[in-house]
């Protein structure tokens, strides 16, 4: 089995924005699996024990896939990410996969690799911190817009909300991630 754990904020005040890049890339690929025949992707599901909202899918009966919005916001992510790989029992190295958003790459890019993130990110130092190790997969997904203009403190800039083609670029860039992913995980 699978997880794919997405990090953002819950709620309506923060979709759109910046930080919630992995929201809006496990969304995507709940839409992509439920396309495929093969797969049976069920609803959003909020587990309270969990501190997330869940959705897996299945293949041959069997329950093969994993998706994950914490509700802990982004600077806990870490006591669910925690609370997943326990319930699911699943290993660090070869099943879970963090997926987030990064200043450090130009939006509209990504970039799929093991153990490297971020220097600032909180969300990320959290399920870092709480899962004792950062040797597993990490779907970087870049939101830098400002072209060399960093007048906007990080942290203000990554909870602004996208204009709509930002949206777009970003929509393009989670896509073929996603379809990445799936390459790089045969599902």
């Amino acid at each position: 089995m699978k997880v794919v754990f997405g990090l953002g904020n819950p709620g309506e005040k923060y979709a759109n924005t910046r930080h919630n890049a992995g929201f809006f890339f496990v969304d995507k690929l709940r839409e992509f699996m439920g396309w495929d025949k093969f797969w049976d992707v069920g609803q959003w599901q909020l587990d309270k024990y969990l501190n997330s909202e869940v959705c897996t899918a299945r293949s041959e009966s069997e329950n093969k896939l994993v998706l994950v919005k914490p509700v802990t916001f982004m600077n806990k992510s870490g006591i669910a990410a925690k609370q997943i790989v326990a319930r699911y029992g699943i290993s660090l190295k070869d099943e879970f996969v963090l997926v987030h958003d990064d200043l450090d790459i130009e939006l509209g890019s990504y970039k799929i690799h093991t153990g490297v993130s971020p220097k600032q990110h909180n969300g990320v130092r959290s399920v870092e911190n709480m899962l004792g190790s950062s040797n597993f997969l990490r779907v970087r997904i870049g939101i830098d817009s400002r072209s060399g203009d960093r007048t906007i403190p990080s942290d203000d800039y990554v909870l602004m909300k996208m204009s709509d083609s930002e949206v777009e670029i970003l929509e393009e860039a989670v896509i073929a991630a996603v379809k990445s992913l799936r390459n790089v995980y045969e599902f």
